[in-house]
């Protein structure tokens, strides 16, 4: 007999319904669900470091986890931002019943303005996490048609045929939750992005014991944050920041800036307090920061020391050794606060000798260069620049590989799946997990898009739903595809050429030599021989068109043969644009 959580009775019944197995018990007329299923779908975050979103499927109804932004990558020209392909919830919208955020990380909420446009659900969250997601619904015009839920690490939530309880962890961003999806079929527990800190900086540690309480009751599976798993060991507590903090305030005579990311609260906080034990006034600077401190003060995540805080334009007027400047562009961010002083384009703040900046945040990968670019600059303009590889400036947010056992050791799950990290990522977790034990038959290692099904007893990949990468560019939201991202390339990398042809209204002759005109490719005033070659080649092309009249052919023709041409020539390939002019 299986246990009671895995069965549902009904009378009289011997049909088979949504793939469900029914079978006779003991010539009672009784049928008993023997392959109840569950559905997880991950639309993002597999195979990558970004766009975190899955998707729980059971007993006909949905719910989704997080709804995240992935970064562009230096060959995606133009692109602002990328978002999940959302196609399997707008074809099941009437049966989504939730989102559910785990943390106000870009890379968890930043997709879910452009989602809402498309597929309206109510939103669960913590308080910290709803501040900044209520941001982002002001910026968009969706503040009024979304609903907003916030609730307390500790509580639980119904949502249709799902509970969904809210467990507090430790991360880089104040108020983080894992979620225990509790069902029918028994209970899934998503980590969401975690590390275990004994001496978190607001005093609230993880809440292993209710972890560990899971596990005794029975976990059907984990689903866990895969970012740190090749790092041995444990990640270090926050509060080693702000020691540094303190060694690198202590006798310091400069004016000091100071850059993290702007959702790390925490960080900031250490930043605050060791200025007010050094007798410093702290401005801020960049939008994201000055947004972020606002609300973390207004809800009381941040606590402000008394006469610290001062505005930029003030802050001026004080000594060097008196200032601190918090300000954004930690990754290099072209046009971020930083980035603008690095460069001297920042209206407030000219940086030169007499200055430190402290850089305390890792760079994100891919974004090394500009990083390194905007590093160079300041050590240019004869600033002290102090970052992660001279002193212990960052520390990560996510569990290595220690705290992931302890993890799966507390929970004790049937099944498992790696979550939140690139192929290699997934692969390791999914070892350590086997090197504690568990069946490899149990794991499943997925790509976006997959659907694994979970019963009583199996888990597997059955089938996939749309899934991929949707670019945002300005207000445009996947109206850029991969034609155009091909042409963009192709443009940056070969630059244009577009070919004039001025022909007959009449009999479809040229009238005029082609015109040829070129950008990014060559400089003409250069190249004149080239330039001559190529208007014989359109010219010729263009004559030796049969049906002149037909501007297709025309175009086709003469693309064809200049395309070649410049191939053969130059190895390179541009466009080539031809342009008829009928006169």
């Amino acid at each position: 007999m299986l246990p009671p959580v895995c069965l549902r009775a009904f009378f009289l019944k011997s049909t088979t319904t949504d793939g469900e197995l029914f079978v006779p018990a003991e010539k009672k007329g009784l049928y008993l669900i023997l392959a109840e299923k569950m559905k997880i779908i991950p639309l993002g975050g597999l195979g990558e470091i970004g766009k975190n979103m899955t998707v729980y499927e059971h007993g006909g109804e949905l719910i989704v986890v997080d709804c995240g932004m992935g970064f562009p990558g230096d060959d995606m020209y133009g692109i602002d931002l990328i978002i999940p392909d959302v196609s399997y919830l707008i074809k099941n919208r009437t049966r989504i019943r939730g989102l559910f955020i785990t943390h106000g990380h870009e890379d968890h909420i930043g997709a879910i303005p452009y989602v809402l446009k498309q597929v309206n659900m109510p939103i669960y969250c913590t308080r910290f996490t709803a501040g900044l997601i209520k941001l982002k619904l002001e910026e968009h015009g969706l503040v009024k048609s979304t609903k907003l839920i916030t609730v307390e690490p500790g509580k639980s939530v119904r949502a249709g045929k799902f509970t969904v309880e809210f467990i507090h962890v430790n991360h880089s961003i104040a108020d983080s939750v894992a979620f225990a999806i509790h069902t029918h079929m028994g209970t899934v527990v998503h980590t969401g992005d975690f590390k275990i800190d004994s001496t978190p900086i607001d005093g609230e540690v993880i809440d292993l014991a209710r972890f560990g309480e899971l596990g005794k009751e029975g976990v059907l599976a984990l689903l866990a944050d895969s970012t740190n798993v090749e790092r041995p060991g444990f990640t270090p507590s926050e509060k080693t920041v702000g020691a540094t903090f303190t060694r690198q305030f202590q006798g310091c005579d400069d004016r000091i800036i100071v850059t993290t990311f702007a959702s790390n609260v925490h960080r900031i906080q250490q930043v605050l307090d060791a200025a007010a034990a050094f007798g410093r006034k702290v401005a801020v600077t960049g939008r994201s920061m000055e947004n972020i401190m606002k609300v973390s003060t207004e809800l009381g995540y941040m606590k402000v020391p008394k006469n610290t805080l001062v505005d930029i334009n003030k802050i001026k007027g004080l000594p060097k050794n008196k200032q601190v400047i918090v300000t954004t562009g930690s990754q290099g961010e072209e046009m971020s606060a930083l980035y603008r002083m690095a460069f001297s384009q920042h209206k407030q703040v000219e940086l030169g000798a007499g200055d430190k900046v402290i850089i305390s945040a890792s760079a994100i990968p891919g974004n090394e260069v500009t990083v390194s670019r905007v590093i160079n600059e300041l050590f240019r303009k004869g600033v002290k620049v102090v970052y992660n590889k001279a002193d212990i400036l960052h520390v990560s947010g996510h569990a290595c590989q220690e705290e992931l056992k302890i993890i799966h050791a507390l929970t004790k799950p049937r099944f498992f799946i790696p979550l939140h990290g690139e192929q290699r990522m997934l692969q390791i977790h999914s070892q350590l997990a086997q090197d504690m034990g568990m069946d490899r038959n149990h794991i499943a290692i997925a790509d976006n898009g997959a659907v694994i099904e979970i019963t009583a007893k199996t888990i597997k990949v059955n089938g996939s739903v749309p899934s991929g990468e949707v670019y945002v560019d300005g207000s445009g939201v996947g109206d850029v595809g991969a034609v155009v991202m091909r042409d963009r390339k192709r443009l940056a990398e070969d630059g244009m050429v577009v070919v004039v042809l001025p022909v007959s209204s009449h009999d479809g002759n040229l009238i005029s030599e082609p015109e040829i005109i070129t950008r990014g490719f060559i400089y003409v005033k250069e190249s004149g021989d080239l330039m001559k070659e190529l208007q014989g080649v359109a010219r010729d092309a263009a004559e030796n068109v049969r049906r002149r009249r037909d501007d297709g052919e025309l175009k086709g023709t003469v693309k064809s043969a200049v395309s070649s041409y410049l191939f053969k020539t130059t190895k390179r390939n541009p466009m080539v644009i031809p342009v008829v002019t009928r006169l």
